[in-house]
């Protein structure tokens, strides 16, 4: 049986890496007496805490954590009309925390997420190890079979071309989870028992030209890099799907990363997610989402980006205008998903006039 680790007694990292280059979201509904498991870990950096739901609820947070905290009231002060871009009543509205963030790297993580422990039982510093990912190369153009080349104790393996060695920057790293994996209902379902007891210790680029299920409960991102694509769509209140918040986010990065060559890593670091939702309040969520799956992946998987598209923004209006073209057919929400996307990144670049396309 996988059990959480006890960081008591575990010293708080006053040398804690990016320190003042980052930031951790965390998207809630209730007190937040989680992160007192992460306070050797956490405690160093600067919080953004989104509240989701009744913004009236005061949501309490550990003693000696340097926070900020949003509620729908503030979403919809700060970012007045726009503010229906960011989704109500579920942990998609996190994005608001990228948006607002003034940080270079992101780490975001769920109130339900606790720390893990390695194989040796040695509790796994998380944000540690995204940063490791973050700060070292990607090599998404050819396959390695020892899996990061740049880890301590790997290197390319014969027959890697040289040309392809420098690797390119990295701008996600999508984390996974010890005990209740990320399922989907269905899964859910035919499986209420399983747990995830399998601890592998490896760190792999997500190949160019390939898609992959985003999970946004343990993931990092460079925000320079990429930020403007983390939308986590219209999900939850008011619109027709959930729990596609991340994987839409996931879909979208993945296209324009490969566009603009950058690399996304997955693997290492676990956290050991300590509760499953309801699956059938799940399937009533995923319900359309799992049919428009089946045309979404393969419109993701044929998008082709413009060589006039160079910066994040422009490539992500761009794919607003193919989500608007090709997908709306299928049902009116993915024509107010469209919109919402084009929204968010006026909302994002009238936030962060710097990094304007």
């Amino acid at each position: 049986m996988v059990e959480p680790a006890n960081t008591v007694g575990i010293p708080l990292n006053h040398a804690a890496l990016l320190k003042d280059e980052l930031d951790i979201v965390i998207p809630t509904i209730r007190n937040l007496d989680f992160l007192e498991m992460w306070r050797p870990f956490l405690q160093p950096y600067h919080l953004i805490i989104v509240q989701d739901g009744d913004p009236s609820k005061t949501i309490a947070v550990p003693e000696g954590f340097d926070y900020e905290l949003y509620n729908r009231n503030d979403i919809n002060r700060i970012l007045g009309p726009k503010a229906s871009c960011i989704s109500f009543k579920d942990s998609a509205c996190r994005c608001f925390g990228y948006m607002v963030s003034k940080k270079k790297y992101i780490f975001t993580i769920d109130d339900d997420c606790f720390v893990a422990k390695d194989p040796s039982g040695k509790a796994v510093n998380a944000l540690e190890q995204h940063i490791k990912n973050l700060l070292c190369p990607s090599s998404p153009f050819f396959f390695n079979t020892l899996y990061d080349p740049y880890r301590e104790g790997a290197d390319f393996v014969r027959g890697y071309p040289f040309s392809l060695r420098e690797g390119v920057a990295t701008a996600v790293s999508h984390g996974l989870w010890l005990n209740i994996p990320d399922y989907d209902a269905p899964t859910q379902l035919v499986k209420p028992k399983e747990r995830n007891t399998r601890y592998v210790d490896a760190v792999m680029t997500i190949p160019k030209g390939t898609l992959f299920p985003m999970c946004g409960m343990n993931l990092a991102f460079d925000r320079d890099l990429i930020g403007p694509a983390m939308y986590f769509g219209l999900m939850g209140d008011g619109q027709p799907i959930g729990r596609y918040d991340d994987m839409w986010a996931g879909w979208c990065v993945k296209v324009i990363c490969d566009h603009l060559g950058l690399g996304v890593k997955t693997g290492l670091p676990y956290i050991y997610h300590s509760k499953a939702s309801n699956p059938f309040v799940n399937l009533k969520k995923e319900y359309k989402g799992i049919f428009w799956q089946e045309d979404i992946i393969p419109f993701f998987q044929s998008a082709k980006l413009s060589k006039e598209a160079v910066t994040v923004q422009q490539c992500y209006i761009e794919l607003s205008k193919m989500v608007k073209e090709k997908l709306s057919p299928i049902d009116p929400y993915f024509d107010k998903l469209a919109d919402a996307m084009v929204t968010w990144i006026e909302a994002w670049d009238e936030l962060n006039p710097a990094t304007k396309a």
